[in-house]
């Protein structure tokens, strides 16, 4: 069984706009070598988002709150989550959510979800969906309408 310290996790950094440092990403599951499902710290420094609001056609996610609070929104609604609070998002539940960390401290969270083979993960705010399918090299970003379009990051 391997065991892992977070010196070991495999690190992203992503440089928010008005963020004093990085947010960052913890891959567990990544050093491990795990396929069927993701497992990451997420650090979120004051003021940044976790992503922009989405939902997945064919993987369910799970959010745990470790540290700090953080901003569930999903949909029109907002709710407060601290250290010990979870939400879970269902696949094909046809909602929009991120986590937005507003307070003046970073947050930490620990997030899993499943892997599908085939999911188009829809962000409602921005009309585009992407297709992923683990069998290709690169997403394919589409609008609503099936056109093909830019990724809006």
């Amino acid at each position: 069984m391997p065991a892992f310290t977070p010196a070991e996790f495999v690190k992203e950094e992503d440089t928010a706009e008005g963020a004093g440092a990085p947010n960052q990403t913890l891959w567990i599951s990544e050093a491990g070598g795990l396929t069927q499902f993701g497992a990451f710290v997420e650090v979120l420094q004051p003021g940044t988002r976790s992503s922009i609001k989405h939902w997945h056609s064919a993987e369910d996610e799970m959010v745990y709150v470790l540290e700090g609070q953080v901003t569930l929104v999903e949909g029109d609604t907002e709710k407060l989550l601290n250290p010990g609070d979870a939400a879970t998002f269902r696949a094909g539940v046809a909602v929009g959510h991120c986590l937005w960390n507003r307070s003046a401290s970073p947050t930490r969270c620990l997030v899993a979800g499943t892997r599908a083979a085939v999911d188009n993960i829809t962000y409602p705010d921005h009309d585009r969906v992407c297709h992923r399918d683990r069998s290709l090299p690169d997403d394919i970003w589409l609008d609503t309408a099936g056109a093909p379009a830019s990724s809006p990051y």
